[in-house]
């Protein structure tokens, strides 16, 4: 791969450099030579695909109030662009507090998206007990995070964090929407026009075996590009004197291709929208209001969103000239 690259027309490496916001104070320094292609960007590639992020919270925010999904979900996107934005000043400055709030929002938009997931159903009592306590687990990660100042405690919390939740909207989505399981208690409270009819179960029997397919779908396609994230971030960590070499070789532009780090931003970037979707669609079918709002993803390639469908039951066609 390096003897293709080198054939091609190129800009050297300059050596690694103080910059702007030089010295470095924070407890991690990725594997992206700092201040080689600006001196206002400590990692220009890891600061700059962080901008995804950005445009896809901005997106999430700009659906959630145009469409009217619950405020949960519009705090979960907030919290996702605090996620980006951290980062891209985490990796501009590579300054401790910048990691923190990167680090951090991460924890805390997690435990946002766990509250939404083991709220839904339950009394005002339960609600608020979960609420403090996923605020004092959110506390004790942070002071305990800062005392230590050991990556891997943040990393280790949001893995936990992330997986308790996923496991658990995937158990609530089984068990709530695919006709076979739905408990007695919801089928009783389902809103069901003309009383349960047959023929009107089995439509919708049929309409929800079609969304579990699509959520199953997505699910699959979300998680497959966040886990692959987490590996290419893995390899970025482990071969990093390899890759830098490799970078050096083939020169700048091409050398950008090999930034693994950036692309665990491209990549987990878009696994956690794909999550925040999926939640969102989720309420609303727990809600029965399936005929109301449907998922707009023509393709693997578009990013998907939660749409009220028009009048005939078709989704709104603008949000294809959305953000």
């Amino acid at each position: 791969m390096a003897a293709f690259f080198s054939r091609l027309p190129s800009i050297p490496y300059p050596p690694e450099q103080d910059g702007f916001f030089s010295p470095v104070t924070s407890t991690l320094d990725w594997c992206e030579e700092n201040y080689v292609v600006t001196q206002y960007s400590a990692e220009i590639i890891n600061t700059l695909t962080n901008l995804l992020f950005i445009y896809l919270a901005a997106k999430g925010i700009r659906n959630c109030l145009k469409n009217g999904h619950d405020t949960v979900f519009l705090v979960a996107f907030i919290g996702y662009l605090l996620v980006g934005t951290g980062s891209f000043l985490f990796h501009a400055t590579l300054k401790y507090p910048m990691q923190l709030v990167d680090e951090l929002s991460m924890i805390y938009t997690t435990c946002l998206m766990n509250f939404a997931t083991f709220s839904y159903g339950k009394s005002r009592l339960y609600s608020t007990v979960l609420a403090i306590g996923l605020v004092s687990l959110a506390a004790f990660i942070t002071l305990y995070y800062h005392f230590l100042q050991d990556p891997t405690f943040h990393q280790n919390a949001y893995a936990i964090l992330t997986a308790i939740v996923l496991f658990r909207a995937m158990y609530v989505m089984e068990v709530n929407i695919r006709p076979r399981f739905k408990s007695k208690e919801r089928e009783a409270a389902n809103p069901r026009p003309h009383g349960g009819v047959k023929a009107v179960q089995e439509r919708e029997d049929i309409r929800d075996q079609e969304i579990l397919s699509k959520m199953w779908q997505m699910i699959a396609f979300g998680l497959s590009i966040f886990l692959g994230g987490f590996a290419v971030w893995h390899l970025d960590n482990v071969h990093c004197s390899q890759l830098i070499q490799w970078r050096r070789e083939i020169g700048m532009p091409w050398g950008f291709v090999l930034e693994g780090h950036g692309w665990w931003h491209l990549m987990t970037g878009t696994g956690a929208y794909y999550y925040i979707v999926w939640g969102v669609w989720l309420r609303h079918c727990l809600n029965y209001r399936q005929d109301e709002y449907e998922l707009y993803w023509p393709n693997f390639w578009t990013m998907p969103q939660v749409v009220k469908r028009q009048a005939g039951g078709h989704a709104n066609g603008s949000t294809k000239k959305e953000l």
